[in-house]
């Protein structure tokens, strides 16, 4: 086993490998989730790259460029558990729940418990769900993160944590960060969350469950202020009101088709940087579907406008809380009150508003709690002793009786859980310098839209911190969040 650094030559092809490899995935993953392929086909990307994913090149880079050596080594661990990617696509597109003498695909249970009027019916949903996922997708989850946590010492490292820390992940200081949104917030939580809970649904926060969640955050009486079909010119109008025709962006492909398999969400596959980056849209309608569809497309601009000249690290590596940010940044415009009075004709703009910043304190609770519980869960010598204490740390934050069988469904691998949560603070106060620099109704400003391009033309090259300072010349602060959301809610 060598020891000996990767030349300059050496880590040049390196990039180029690995540029083919990622591409190859995210297409892998288009086609499955686009409802093109029934199953998801891994292995053969991985054996068709398998000098990517070699223990030896993951030690030798430690002498790269930090993305590249965080790359080698996931690309390690991917390599271990690629199977168990697989059979866990497969499983999940392939099971199916009976509730009531109607048979519904797993994947669309969350979604039929968002449409479910019936509080006793979403509650059968959701107990078939999680007993499929306990029967079907643990065993495979549990079995994949044994096999990550033996190979990580391998690393150099004690376990995941200690890994991501040496890749300079500040996870103490983020987690210190958390938890004191949650305690600045636990008040405003219990009074707001109650107050929608008991307008939309007719229970209280402490009565509250999981499978009443979803129903939520749906909010079926707004769905007429948010039909499906107004979604994708309501988006087209916003973009070239800063200057971006969708229409003419060759790179941008829109995948609108209806067909079976496809996922009910809209999602962003960003197969070539920038070149071929595909937004697949399957239109709903409401403004849980508005969200996404936004959501999806702050993505794919950043990616569409992203520097070809760039080395590949900053294209498709990098800190995922930039282009996260991006995607929050145009997620939120959906209840922005100003936004809502350019390009919708809806009714009590401030309730809207509010409602969108009880769904934004719901979430950036729930991230808090996540990473501190993810924090515990990788190092801890046995991932299956900590299902209880994933349902301790996600009820007290939330006040909503959590599933111990969600304790490894939801975590997201590489710790992605910090850049949802920079992402918040990244969009909170950038959005602020937007709103000082070209007043409330930014987004309907071309100079707005040029300065956009040109921070997007940077890929993913400066992390958040640093494109926030340079910007605007702040710290990146989770606080920003909670006073994002007393904003919004002052607006009801």
């Amino acid at each position: 086993m060598s020891d000996q650094a990767l030349t300059s030559r050496e880590l040049d092809d390196y990039r180029d490998r690995a540029d083919r490899f990622i591409a190859e995935i995210d297409e892998e993953y288009y086609l499955h989730l686009a409802g093109h392929k029934e199953t998801l086909e891994l292995e053969a990307l991985y054996e068709r790259h398998a000098d990517l994913t070699g223990l030896d090149l993951a030690l030798r880079m430690q002498a790269a460029p930090t993305e590249l050596w965080r790359f080698a080594c996931e690309n390690y661990l991917g390599n271990l558990t690629r199977s168990h990617a697989e059979r866990l696509a497969s499983v999940e597109s392939g099971l199916q729940a009976k509730v009531d003498g109607e048979t519904i695909p797993f994947r669309m249970l969350r979604p039929a418990m968002a449409n479910e009027p019936d509080r006793a019916k979403r509650e059968r949903l959701e107990r078939e769900r999680l007993k499929l996922t306990d029967e079907h997708l643990n065993p495979v989850y549990l079995e994949a993160s044994r096999i990550d946590h033996e190979a990580v010492s391998k690393l150099g490292a004690s376990n995941y944590y200690e890994l991501y820390k040496r890749f300079g992940f500040d996870l103490d200081g983020l987690a210190a960060q958390c938890r004191s949104v949650l305690a600045d917030t636990e008040r405003l939580w219990e009074d707001a969350g109650d107050k929608l809970f008991r307008a939309r649904l007719g229970v209280g926060l402490s009565d509250a469950r999981p499978w009443d969640v979803a129903r939520l955050f749906r909010a079926p009486e707004w769905d007429k202020a948010y039909p499906s079909d107004r979604m994708l010119p309501a988006l087209q109008g916003t973009l070239s009101d800063m200057g971006i025709d969708l229409s003419a962006q060759k790179n941008v492909h829109l995948d609108l088709d209806a067909r079976p398999g496809k996922s009910p969400r809209a999602f962003c596959s960003p197969i070539e940087i920038p070149g071929k980056v595909m937004l697949v849209i399957q239109p709903i309608g409401g403004r849980d579907d508005w969200e996404a569809l936004f959501h999806e497309a702050g993505h794919t601009e950043h990616y569409a406008h992203t520097s070809p000249d760039l080395p590949m690290e900053a294209k498709r590596l990098g800190d995922m809380a930039v282009t996260e940010g991006w995607a929050m940044l145009l997620q939120h415009l959906v209840t922005d009150p100003a936004w809502l009075n350019r390009r919708l004709d809806v009714p009590r703009v401030g309730q809207l508003a509010a409602e969108g910043a009880v769904s934004l304190l719901y979430f950036i609770r729930r991230y808090s709690a996540k990473l501190l519980y993810e924090i515990e869960y990788f190092q801890s010598a046995d991932p299956e002793s900590m299902r209880p204490r994933y349902a301790e740390l996600l009820t007290d934050a939330l006040k909503i009786p959590a599933n111990p069988e969600s304790y490894l469904s939801d975590i997201d691998g590489s710790f992605y859980v910090t850049g949802y949560l920079r992402s918040w603070a990244f969009e909170a106060q950038l959005r602020d310098f937007l709103r000082s620099e070209f007043g409330e109704e930014w987004f309907g400003k071309k100079a707005a839209g040029n300065l956009l391009r040109e921070l997007w033309s940077l890929g993913q090259g400066p992390t958040a911190d640093a494109l926030l300072a340079d910007v605007t010349g702040q710290k990146l602060e989770m606080a920003a969040v909670g006073a994002r959301v007393r904003e919004g809610l002052a607006l009801d």
